[in-house]
C-alpha cells in the first residue's frame, strides 16, 4: 500500500509531466527546453518509488524524508533555472549585437541614399 507522501508526491510530478506535454503540444515551450523538466519529473518520480536513496541521505542529514525529496527537487529547479539564465544571458548578447548590426546597416543604407542625392544619375 502507498503512503499518502508517495501518492502526493506521484501526483505532483505526474501534474509537472503532463503540463510539460501540453506546453509542447501548444508550441509554448520548445522540445528542447522540455528535456530537463521530463528529466526532473522523472527522477522526482523514480526517488519517490525507490525510497532507498532518500532513506540513506535522510539518515546520512538526519533530515526527515519528504524534507529529503523536497530538498532534491529544489535543488532540480534551481539547476534548470540557472542553465535557463545562462540561456537568457546568451540570447541578450545576440539582441544586442543584432541591433548594433542593424543600426550601422540603417546608417550605411542613409549614407548611400543621401550620395545617390548628391549625385544624380547620368542620363543616357
Amino acid at each position: 500500500m502507498m503512503d499518502r507522501q508517495t501518492l502526493v508526491g506521484l501526483i505532483v510530478t505526474l501534474g509537472i509531466l503532463l503540463g510539460v506535454l501540453e506546453l509542447v503540444r501548444r508550441r509554448r515551450l520548445r522540445e528542447e527546453y522540455s528535456l530537463l523538466w521530463i528529466l526532473t519529473a522523472l527522477a522526482l518520480t523514480v526517488l519517490n518509488l525507490w525510497s532507498a536513496p532518500l532513506d540513506w541521505f535522510a539518515a546520512l542529514t538526519g533530515i526527515f524524508r519528504p524534507t529529503v525529496l523536497f530538498v532534491i527537487a529544489v535543488g532540480f529547479f534551481l539547476l534548470i533555472l540557472l542553465y535557463y539564465s545562462t540561456v537568457l544571458t546568451r540570447l541578450a548578447d545576440q539582441n544586442k549585437d543584432l541591433a548594433q548590426e542593424i543600426a550601422l546597416l540603417r546608417h550605411e543604407i542613409e549614407q548611400l541614399r543621401r550620395a545617390g542625392q548628391d549625385h544624380p544619375p547620368a542620363e543616357g
